[in-house]
């Protein structure tokens, strides 16, 4: 650990390490891992559990009377009222460790007054560390990362992640990729959301969109791709969308071009979008979703934006600053 960091944000690495090096003695025998189901397809392991009780017992070690918001075991430990809180996510990516797909990570962020002040992201496979602090940037491995320099939608990478609940809307998921992925260099679902938000920092992926998301699932990764130079904010680019369950991250410029195209299938969108939505998902069988678009677009939204296109970018930019958006 760096003597040069904030030390609530070392505390936050040495956390992350110990939660890793559990994930990793595991990743050995994966076959041997304890495996329940919290819902379908929704499920939890014994090393979800362990890594987040050792997480919870190296912060709480050096700040006892810090909050903590974690993903197994809720608001059950620390402080109830501390305006510090600890927001956890021990493993994400538990469905593909238990797989021995090797993309999950931990991810940690403290919370100060509701706004996310530290951030560390942690992938064991890798052993890549991706740290921020409100202010002072976003790095990985110590090394400074920003977002990348693409302006153009059609060039550009987007990551994603696929509805795997009972109770998702598939068929709109579905529409806004045969939407999206005409318009891109390509569509990624690694199948760890912490882990998507920071290679966006990284600039690996220029955005990254996804529904149903919680809280711990975003919080460090929103702060990384602030201070890395890019915008998060919910489908509609309000900045607001920590608890909205809907996630969409990006370079300024692509950013501003992604809301253009997911915008109306926001649960925040405006009446007419919506009906416009609801309208087409009727209209189109499921399998006449690979054909293209189906959803009537107004304006400039008959064509993928064009980096003239997203001179609207700025004004996407106002609702979900870098200060807004933690």
């Amino acid at each position: 650990m760096s003597s040069n960091l904030h030390p609530m944000l070392n505390v936050a690495i040495k956390a992350a390490r110990a939660a890793g090096a559990l994930i990793n003695r595991a990743a050995l025998d994966v076959e041997a891992v304890r495996v329940s189901q919290k819902q379908i397809n929704d499920f939890v392991t014994e090393v979800d559990q362990a890594a987040e009780q050792a997480i919870i017992d190296t912060l709480l070690a050096a700040y006892p009377g810090h909050g903590i918001l974690a993903e197994e075991s809720g608001r059950q430990h620390g402080a109830k009222h501390s305006e510090h809180v600890w927001v956890i996510d021990p493993l994400d990516g538990t469905t593909n460790f238990i797989h021995g797909f090797p993309v999950y990570c931990v991810s940690i962020a403290l919370m100060v007054q509701g706004k996310v002040e530290h951030a560390v992201i942690y992938d064991p496979t890798r052993n890549d560390l991706f740290t921020a602090t409100k202010g002072r940037g976003a790095y990985l491995n110590e090394r400074r990362i920003r977002v990348s320099k693409r302006t153009q939608l059609k060039d550009c990478l987007i990551s994603t992640g696929f509805p795997f609940r009972p109770g998702d809307d598939f068929k709109a998921y579905l529409q806004m990729m045969a939407e999206l992925m005409p318009r891109t260099a390509g569509l990624r679902r690694p199948g760890a959301a912490a882990l998507d938000l920071a290679y966006v920092a990284a600039g690996f992926a220029d955005g990254f969109f996804e529904t149903s998301l919680s809280i711990w699932d975003v919080a460090a990764g929103s702060l990384l791709v602030t201070e890395a130079g890019g915008l998060v904010g919910n489908f509609t680019g309000e900045a607001d969308f920590l608890e909205q369950k809907e996630c969409l991250a990006g370079t300024p410029r692509i950013y501003g071009q992604l809301v253009h195209v997911l915008g109306k299938y926001s649960k925040f969108a405006n009446a007419g979008d919506k009906a416009a939505v609801r309208q087409a998902l009727q209209d189109a069988p499921a399998n006449a979703l690979a054909d293209g678009p189906a959803v009537p677009m107004s304006g400039a939204a008959h064509t993928a934006p064009t980096e003239d296109d997203a001179a609207g970018a700025p004004e996407d930019e106002g609702k979900a600053s870098g200060e807004a958006a933690t």
